[in-house]
């Protein structure tokens, strides 16, 4: 990995719900994302992802309780008053959501949006902010850029509003970009250009971007290295290439056999049985055990994170007994 432009060290995240309780939404998690590297945090609807997103951010419910390290760049963001960490948002660090339709305000001209998200930031004026502006919307690949500066969002399909919204989150050069499924109401064909597009970005400005999905097929044409997420904690982590190839723990395993592929075409896909633990008293041991075919003694007490020979890291007891893939399938 690169440098790390984002550091994530042991951070968990409380949520206030009714009667009182705590939703423990994010349980612990460490990753890192390096310049100029797509990570991929993957998992299942609502295991934590996007919460974890917004940790970083600084955009969680109101009432949350945060502890552990963000580090942007060797900042703590922690510590942040809200009008420090509004000057870091869009500068900084940046976000893509899913919805570029409620990203957009839907009466302001699109290329006035970006010129705004600029002189947000920056002491410069109105004529060189549309300057950089165009330049931004044709980086993203909008067509002529110039002409299309003053219309409105309903004027755009949803990939080319997408792209403006890139080029919002990209308006002051950020160290991260946090991608939070910004291709899930796209088809896929219009999907495909986005990833292309996020992809180069990263090689051409070196921003690393944390990417939030729920797609495993996302991560693979894309990202650099992958975390997995679970009830949330996660529970591998490693480069795509490792982790495809030879997944270490059982949920992992289970999320890639439940994906549509050629050996599936005949039958049914494979579903993983069970309930996720609730997670205002989440279980002292391992989250998945209650679902895991291979649940063990030892698996009512938390697992170590240990770290495999690639470089990655698993939290599982069986990590180092669960036979290779291709044995599985042979």
């Amino acid at each position: 990995m690169t440098r790390a432009m984002l550091q994530i060290d042991d951070v968990r995240v409380r949520i206030p719900v009714k009667g009182g309780r705590w939703v423990e939404a994010v349980g612990g998690v460490t990753l890192a994302v390096g310049s100029g590297e797509i990570v991929g945090l993957v998992g299942e609807s609502g295991c934590g992802k996007s919460t974890l997103g917004g940790a970083v951010m600084g955009l969680l419910p109101s009432g949350s309780q945060l502890s552990g390290q963000v580090l942007l760049d060797g900042r703590d963001l922690r510590g942040l008053t809200a009008e420090e960490y509004r000057q870091v948002r869009g500068n900084d660090i940046a976000l893509v959501s899913q919805d570029p339709s409620a990203s957009l305000d839907p009466t302001f001209a699109v290329g006035a949006q970006v010129a705004e998200a600029i002189r947000n930031h920056r002491d410069i004026s109105r004529r060189a902010a549309r300057e950089q502006a165009v330049e931004l919307l044709r980086a993203v690949g909008i067509p002529d850029p110039a002409a299309r500066y003053s219309d409105p969002p309903h004027r755009f399909s949803g990939g080319m509003k997408q792209r403006v919204v890139i080029a919002a989150a990209l308006a002051n050069d950020p160290s991260v970009l946090i991608a939070d499924e910004p291709t899930t109401a796209l088809d896929v064909t219009i999907q495909a250009q986005i990833l292309h597009l996020l992809r180069d970005l990263t090689v051409r400005t070196g921003t690393g971007v944390l990417l939030i999905t729920h797609d495993l097929g996302v991560v693979a044409q894309v990202c650099d290295r992958i975390a997995v997420m679970y009830a949330g904690q996660v529970v591998e982590q490693g480069t795509v290439r490792d982790v495809f190839a030879d997944p270490l723990h059982p949920y992992t395993r289970a999320l890639l056999d439940s994906q549509p592929a050629a050996h599936h075409r005949s039958g049914d896909l494979p579903v993983i049985l069970g309930q996720v633990p609730d997670l205002t008293h989440p279980p002292a041991g391992c989250r998945f055990a209650a679902r895991c075919a291979r649940v063990h003694d030892r698996c009512t007490t938390a697992p170590p994170v240990v770290e495999t020979q690639g470089g990655g890291r698993v939290a599982c007891w069986l990590h180092d007994a669960l036979p290779p893939v291709a044995q599985e399938v042979s």
